[in-house]
């Protein structure tokens, strides 16, 4: 029986707090995702900001909000490594300026496994008006709109609007899904339908209250516990 309550079990809350509390290289778990939330922060308010992911990965980027939007769109059916390491490649201006078959053939060499139809959605997203949803006050309201872009579902949507500063949306992709599962919180599917998504991200919200942590930090969190690694 799986169980769907507020009241999120103990064994859970638990857990989390133990993954809160540890310890990468002598600095606090905590301190490493309350600066990747800044982060997210500033790019929502400035449109540029700098990601240090080191020592889970050996890369500093630096990145506007489109350069943000195509990363999302490479992470479906991929990992966020390698969305990170071919967005470090490319920059916002090459995502911007080249054209569509010099991205696919980038994304082909560093072994995206989609990397003409990923390309496409890249260029087509070009037209695409960020400023219409930075005006968006609601995470949920906002992925209203992002959502319509061609390439983009719930996940890849919340997820660009998660690192961009909104707290109020969850990432359900299959590590999240998976801590779910494993808790019972959720039922088990082959796939994530738009009702169950929500099922989550309402669970998540949840969990997020029992904790007073944003979704944006418990997403990390979680991510943590089940990839070994904090990236975005």
């Amino acid at each position: 029986m799986v169980r769907i309550t507020k009241n999120i079990p103990r064994e859970v809350i638990r857990e989390i707090e133990d993954i809160i509390n540890v310890s990468i290289d002598g600095t606090p778990l905590h301190k490493i995702v309350e600066k990747r939330v800044l982060e997210f922060k500033e790019l929502g308010i400035s449109g540029h900001t700098k990601f240090d992911f080191r020592p889970f990965l050996d890369i500093e980027l630096e990145t506007g909000l489109f350069g943000e939007l195509c990363f999302c769109f490479l992470t479906a059916n991929s990992s966020a490594e390698l969305g990170i390491r071919i967005q470090k490649q490319i920059g916002d201006e090459g995502f911007f300026k080249l054209e569509e078959k010099e991205i696919a053939d980038i994304l082909k060499k560093m072994g995206h496994r989609y990397p003409e139809i990923r390309a496409r959605y890249i260029v087509l997203a070009r037209q695409f008006d960020i400023g219409k949803v930075l005006k968006e006050k609601s995470g949920k309201r906002a992925r209203e709109i992002v959502i319509n872009l061609k390439g983009l579902g719930m996940k890849e949507s919340s997820h660009f609007l998660r690192n961009i500063g909104y707290d109020d949306i969850a990432i359900v992709d299959r590590h999240i899904y998976r801590f779910l599962v494993r808790h019972n919180l959720v039922p088990e599917k082959n796939s994530i339908s738009p009702s169950l998504y929500l099922l989550c991200e309402k669970t998540l919200e949840n969990i997020s209250a029992e904790l007073g942590i944003p979704l944006s930090a418990l997403d990390l969190f979680i991510f943590f516990k089940q990839a070994g690694k904090v990236l975005k």
